[in-house]
């Protein structure tokens, strides 16, 4: 166990000193990108910073081969520690090395990727430049695309108009629906009510008419009544 923990103790200070050590290179990468970014318009500067970048991500991704190839076989050492206690604190010592080596290469990665698409754009641009028509192309591109997106805008702009007028004219067939409502109803009414005044007049109409018969019925049995009176009174 002694062996084996003292192998491991000095892989693992050999995998930290190329971690410190790759820190410290990916560091000087950024720095030389930035470089990179501002003296981009010269041309021969690029070409040597490009050339340096170059030199140091290849020497960075060997760094971090070589952290993978020390967790591998920490990997491999750890297991066989007899202790758990121990066993377990190696296989988290070795988990963030790893870990480590893994974020490294990531970063490298992503430089590695803003790199090429930067040697890319200074090429585009000259060859551009080279070109006697360059700017005229360049100028025709944005023209159909600024003409075409015009044309989309304009189209966008009809539809919504287009929309708009639509919800316009439901919106007063919805108004001209509620009134015809409104006055349907008022109309059904009226005619109710002339309904029930009719009926009304006819009854009334009818009272007068019996009560004109009783009217007259009475009066002619009070004459009889007095006639018979004066007769039997003779």
């Amino acid at each position: 166990m002694e062996g084996g923990g003292g192998n491991l103790s000095e892989l693992y200070s050999s995998s930290k000193r190329l971690s410190l050590k790759i820190r410290d290179a990916l560091e000087r990468l950024e720095r030389l990108e930035f470089t990179s970014a501002s003296s981009s318009s010269l041309s021969s500067s690029s070409a040597v910073v490009a050339g340096s970048s170059d030199d140091q991500s290849t020497l960075i991704r060997r760094d971090i081969h070589q952290i993978q190839s020390l967790c591998a076989e920490m990997d491999r050492l750890w297991r066989s520690i007899p202790s758990k206690p121990q066993r377990d604190l190696w296989k988290r010592k070795v988990e963030q090395v790893s870990e480590e080596a893994e974020s490294f290469r990531a970063s490298l990665d992503k430089y590695t990727s803003r790199h090429q698409k930067r040697v890319q754009e200074a090429q585009e641009r000259a060859e551009l430049f080279r070109r006697p028509s360059g700017d005229a192309h360049v100028l025709r591109i944005f023209d159909e695309e600024s003409q075409a997106a015009e044309s989309v805008r304009r189209s966008s702009r009809l539809l919504e108009d287009s929309f708009a007028t639509g919800v316009a004219i439901l919106s007063k067939y919805s108004e001209q629906r509620d009134h015809l409502k409104r006055a349907q109803r008022k109309a059904l009414d009226v005619l109710n009510t002339l309904g029930l005044s009719n009926s009304l007049l006819r009854l009334i109409e009818r009272r007068n008419r019996f009560d004109k018969w009783i009217k007259y019925a009475g009066m002619t049995v009070t004459i009889i009544i007095v006639v018979m009176f004066w007769r039997w009174t003779r």
